[in-house]
């Protein structure tokens, strides 16, 4: 396997940067590879530098429509997952394009959320997302959606022990 540090471009479906950052490759599963990220991590978002405050664990799966990000307290979200293309990986680079649409567990609550509809289809317009793509980050926030409310992993708790890690 290569490097330990793997580097995380998201873009737009027009290629704008959306975000950039380095992460710890922490292990790699039947379900993806497991990304850490710690706080103070130098990252862009938006194409704006920025810096990470609250450390979080990345799952790029090996091959469906979607990442997700798993997060500690004081975060709101614990899980957010990004609509996304299917991961592209070029040496230590994962690419990845974001699809607008994210589906959200809420701490403490659990509370599920389907989010940024409106964006996904000015976009869809905008940027001209072909068919196969709407029909497939659909499917995939669907999907999700049921996923994080009913205990299927990694979900449920597969991720605790990755994210210890990276607190």
């Amino acid at each position: 396997m290569s490097s330990d540090v793997v580097r995380v471009v998201y873009r737009k479906y027009d290629g704008t940067a959306h975000r950039d950052y380095p992460a710890r490759r922490l292990t790699e599963d039947d379900l993806g590879v497991w990304l850490g990220v710690t706080a103070g991590t130098e990252s862009v978002y938006h194409g704006r530098p920025s810096v990470e405050q609250i450390p979080f664990v990345l799952l790029v799966p090996h091959d469906a429509w979607w990442s997700t990000m798993f997060n500690p307290p004081p975060r709101t979200s614990e899980v957010y997952c990004d609509i996304a293309s299917p991961a592209r990986w070029e040496g230590d680079t994962v690419h990845l394009i974001d699809l607008d649409l994210d589906v959200v567990r809420r701490r403490g609550t659990g509370l599920v959320e389907l989010r940024d509809e409106d964006e996904f289809a000015e976009h869809r317009v905008r940027f001209g997302y072909p068919e196969e793509t709407v029909v497939q980050a659909r499917a995939a926030a669907e999907w999700l959606y049921g996923a994080l409310g009913d205990g299927t992993e990694p979900f449920a708790s597969a991720y605790r022990k990755w994210l210890a890690l990276v607190v």
